[in-house]
């Protein structure tokens, strides 16, 4: 068993993805590490055990991807959802290391799916984990293991001590026992703080307590408060984060992946007065489902309803709860707590507008639109008219916080005095230097797993 009293070249804080990639860099270097994971080795992992897939820039084919994702249509792609929130030069390095990036995860145990199609569209661009993003994890603590990197499970980091421009000691909990350990490295790969109701409470106002946390109820922002309040450079927008529209059934915590929905380009979105409020059109669901949780949050209640017909239902991959189902709108709102003449009366209205749809096409921007009802449906307007109606109930799941550690190129954490020369930043607790807003499906595992490795490589040369 790992002794806690042991001395370590690095001290890696997490024990995600980011982390993972982190330790087995370092190592393969020749650094001792230990990884200290708050969580109990069953729910090992962060977020990471929820995600599927990884978004690679490609010349050509590459491994399952297919075709080509070059760095300008990636950079593009993310221009769009963050609104131009981003810092391009991170941005870009993130992109075009991606691709080396892909070999690198297979060599160290990853199994790629086959390319996907269909209604997701992300057979070029996103690489499909075999068994999911626990499979990813199991592989990499062996792979790691096989290195010689010990772990420490349960043992929560309760403090960082920066003693001038250096992280002098890590003081963390382990077996109901308080230690201290005095690595010549640290890297911080603890995702963010929205487990913490509270704090995002804080952020965000009284209705954030109505939002559900898809992910590991661990991320409690504890070390990334602790590095702040020291004056560790901070970036980001506390009311930023990954935010996605999930079923409204979903558990407070940890639902994870298979609570996502898939429905809304195909669906009549409204609010608790029944009424819609955005353009369910706008662009296919890998670019703009991020956005989705922020406009839920901001109706009442923070909740909204997706509403189809039957032909809609073979299209998406749906919740792993089963959708609320009537042979009339009426009987669906009446179901749904919505008030049915409202609901009806928008129905109504949004058929009346839609037009031609001979062209019609689920995985692509179609340009089959409404005309006359704003806001306007820009893509895939179809009628809703098909018996049985199917319906869910929409909140905002948070998957991760956007305020974190400013890093630079390197990875290297900083205070107005210049770098914390022993301490690096890598996954979500430092996304937010890249991600102003906005989301893109699968970058989040892009960033972690490069600045991951960068994270690694600098503090094992740091050691030497």
């Amino acid at each position: 068993m790992t002794q806690p009293t042991e001395h370590y070249d690095i001290v890696i804080v997490g024990g995600g993805n980011a982390a993972l990639c982190a330790a087995m860099t370092a190592a393969e270097d020749g650094a001792k590490v230990l990884i200290l994971e708050a969580a109990p080795k069953d729910y090992r992992g962060g977020n990471s055990r929820h995600t599927r897939n990884f978004r690679c820039m490609h010349d050509g084919p590459l491994s399952v991807l297919v075709d080509s994702y070059d760095e300008q249509e990636y950079f593009s792609d993310l221009i769009k959802v963050t609104d131009g929130k981003t810092d391009e030069g991170l941005a870009r390095m993130v992109i075009r290391a991606s691709q080396e990036c892909l070999p690198w995860m297979e060599a160290h145990g990853v199994r790629f799916q086959p390319s996907l199609s269909g209604t997701l569209s992300l057979a070029r661009t996103n690489a499909f984990f075999m068994g999911g993003g626990k499979a990813l994890v199991n592989a990499y603590y062996r792979t790691a293991a096989a290195l010689g990197v010990d772990v420490l499970y349960e043992a929560p980091v309760r403090h960082l001590q920066l003693q001038g421009n250096r992280i002098e000691r890590v003081d963390y909990e382990y077996e109901g026992v308080a230690y201290s350990a005095e690595p010549r490295a640290v890297i911080v790969a603890s995702g963010g703080f929205q487990a913490d109701l509270d704090w995002l409470a804080d952020a965000w106002g009284p209705p954030a307590r109505n939002f559900l946390i898809r992910g590991t109820p661990y991320n409690r922002g504890t070390v990334l408060k602790n590095l702040l309040d020291q004056g560790v450079t901070s970036i980001g927008d506390p009311t930023q984060c990954h935010a996605v529209a999930i079923d409204g059934r979903a558990p407070k915590f940890d639902g994870g992946i298979v609570t996502r929905l898939d429905c809304v380009p195909f669906s009549v979105v409204v609010n608790r007065r029944g009424e819609r409020f955005y353009d369910e059109g706008e662009d296919v669901w890998p670019k703009r489902y991020a956005i989705w949780g922020r406009l839920v949050a901001q109706q009442p209640d923070q909740v909204a309803y997706a509403i189809v017909d039957s032909r809609a239902i073979p299209l998406f991959m749906p919740s792993v709860f089963p959708a609320i189902q009537a042979d009339t709108l009426e009987e669906l709102a009446e179901k749904m707590d919505l008030p049915p003449e409202a609901v009806t009366q928008t129905i109504a209205s949004y058929n009346a507008a839609c037009g031609d749809t001979s062209a019609f096409h689920p995985t692509e921007r179609d340009g089959v639109h409404t005309s006359g009802i704003e806001p306007a449906k820009t893509n895939w307007a179809r009628p809703i008219s098909e018996p049985p109606f199917y319906g869910y109930s929409l909140r905002t799941g948070v998957t991760f916080t956007y305020l974190g550690l400013k890093v630079d190129e390197n990875a290297q954490c900083q205070t107005d005095a210049g770098p914390v020369e022993n301490l690096w930043a890598a996954g979500e607790t430092m996304a937010g230097s890249i991600l102003g807003q906005g989301y893109l499906a699968g970058y989040g595992m892009t960033i972690g797993t490069v600045f991951g490795r960068i994270a690694g490589r600098e503090a094992a040369n740091y050691v030497r």
